[in-house]
């Protein structure tokens, strides 16, 4: 039939091919188009059912749209066929070029695989190009027109003439199936491009909100807060600082600007804040007010970028925190200093002696040179155990190649050799027990006081003047040989005798000095132990007439 009118079904094959493909192009989403593919093959390709198996993103295939039949759409609709299944049909029966036949010959196998269909039955074919009920023809869609990535399958049942397509219907369903996979990778893309717009415009309302959300928490926070250049010849330079850092600094926005925080950083505190991370750093250090003043604050840094590949700038948190760090301050000189005098104390006089002491006795440097290896490393030496005078031998312990210790040595009490050391000078007061008997602890506790203040005033900058307890002292005074220590016990001595007045009245107290020395191989009780020792032999020295003076 189809051969007699070739030239008539060809125009009108066109006709109704040119049709449906421009049905496809109006369909404003995926699931329309995927309708209009399924509707065409019924409305202009002359066959009474036609389905759309679209690839899921798992590989199988699902029903996406049916056109028809309203009973078999219902049905199988959103039903999904396994990919196995699917590439077993496509691999069967004649091959069509692109398009794939099974005959139902042949078809009768795959009535019971997980492929969703929908058939009736019919009697058996009365001429040879006669289509039967269980005739199965397949339109494979192949991604970007052509290919083996597939797209989905357009599966068509019941020509409305009853036969076979000839050679003109074949070549029409498989234009038709490859215009389709064009139109359908279209509306995927435009569904994505949609679906890609709003997800932006949900980010950049987002990113707005978040800007607005940051500049408020910026701007209203109730402590200091600034953002600095990262990188680049500006470095650390303040872009922006709250209102908050501005009064905490007592500087103007405009002000800051100029500034890094290297700028106003106290000079001794530089190097805690250039060993801060940029990312997650936190240091405490001190910064310069207006007034010329310095003030103790927390630093917390994190990097922010302005956008995905954009400049990197730094965040930085200020807190003040003044008030925690002479707390601290005042704590930490409580626990280290006597309450009654304010001088070091017991546990703290301890400490600064034991700074200079190391396990080490000196008489191990025999030399000069064994010493300036000792102090700056001589590696070879200190690593192989080769001493100074050339024979082999053990190193010190303790002491390293780069060992910096200056070790502490005595002044020899026979002889004036230069040698200048630190001097340990243990004081007890005489007759101190005498006035709190006779006047109380009040006097007594006033005593002390104004012979710490005596004591202090005597002394240098760097020396060191701690109560152990009771009405004992000490003074800590390096570089000093041993005429100078039997000088300055001398005046210390001097200054404590002349009257202390108390309540109206003057009371006197004596001093007995013991000098030490520290040396390195000596412990700190050693020390105080041998200061201590030779008070009491000067105090047993003197009558008690010389001794007290209250």
């Amino acid at each position: 039939m189809e051969a007699e009118s070739e030239p008539y079904v060809r125009l009108a094959t066109m006709r109704q091919l040119h049709q449906a493909v421009a049905d496809l192009n109006t369909a404003r989403s995926l699931a329309d188009t995927l309708q209009s593919v399924a509707d065409g093959i019924v409305g202009g390709l002359g066959y009474e059912l036609g389905c759309v198996n679209l690839v899921r993103p798992d590989g199988d295939l699902v029903v996406a749209a049916f056109a028809g039949n309203s009973a078999a759409e219902s049905l199988i609709t959103g039903r999904v066929g396994s990919r196995a299944s699917w590439e077993r049909r496509l691999s069967m029966g004649e091959a069509w070029d692109e398009l794939r036949f099974i005959p139902h010959t042949e078809g009768w196998v795959l009535l019971d695989d997980d492929v969703p269909q929908w058939h009736t039955e019919g009697p058996e074919p009365r001429f040879e190009d006669e289509w039967h009920p269980l005739d199965r023809l397949y339109a494979p869609m192949y991604a970007s027109g052509g290919g083996q990535d597939l797209l989905g399958v357009i599966s068509v049942d019941r020509p409305r003439n009853g036969r076979r397509p000839g050679a003109w219907g074949r070549e029409a369903l498989q234009m038709y199936a490859s215009q389709a996979a064009i139109a359908i990778s279209n509306a995927r893309l435009r569904a994505n491009m949609q679906r890609a717009l709003v997800r932006l415009e949900r980010e950049q309302q987002a990113l707005r909100a978040s800007e607005e959300s940051f500049r408020q928490a910026f701007e209203y926070a109730p402590s200091g807060m600034a953002i600095a250049e990262m990188g680049g010849d500006q470095h650390g330079r303040l872009l922006r600082t709250n209102d908050a850092l501005c009064r905490l600094l007592g500087r103007p926005a405009s002000v800051l600007r100029r500034y890094s925080f290297a700028d106003l950083v106290h000079p001794e505190d530089i190097g805690t804040l250039l060993r801060t991370s940029a990312e997650g750093g936190r240091a405490e250090l001190r910064l310069g007010r207006r007034d010329g003043t310095y003030l103790w604050v927390s630093l917390r840094n994190s990097v922010v970028a302005d956008t995905t590949d954009g400049p990197r700038f730094l965040l930085t948190h200020v807190e003040d925190i003044e008030e925690r760090k002479r707390n601290e301050l005042n704590l930490a000189h409580r626990a280290s200093h006597d309450a009654l005098t304010g001088l070091p104390n017991s546990a703290e006089l301890r400490s600064r002696l034991g700074a200079r002491l190391c396990e080490r006795p000196h008489s191990v440097t025999s030399s000069a040179i064994e010493a300036l290896d000792a102090a700056y490393g001589d590696v070879e030496s200190a690593v192989h155990g080769y001493r100074a005078d050339g024979y082999e031998g053990e190193v010190a312990p303790g002491i390293g190649p780069y060992d910096h210790h200056v070790h502490t040595v005595a002044p020899d009490p026979d002889r004036d050799d230069g040698t200048k050391g630190l001097a340990v000078l243990f004081c007890d007061l005489d007759g101190f027990k005498s006035i709190n008997d006779r006047f109380g602890h009040h006097a007594g506790d006033a005593v002390l006081i104004e012979v710490a203040r005596r004591l202090t005033t005597c002394v240098r900058d760097g020396d060191t003047v701690a109560r152990l307890g009771g009405d004992e002292f000490v003074v800590l005074a390096d570089g000093l040989g041993a005429a100078d220590a039997a000088d300055l016990a001398v005046r210390l001595r001097n200054a404590i005798i002349p009257p202390i007045r108390v309540d109206g009245r003057a009371v006197r107290v004596g001093a007995s000095f013991g000098i030490g020395w520290a040396e390195c191989g000596m412990t700190e009780e050693e020390v105080l132990h041998s200061a201590d020792q030779r008070m009491y032999v000067e105090k047993r020295s003197r009558s008690k007439v010389h001794r007290r003076a209250g």
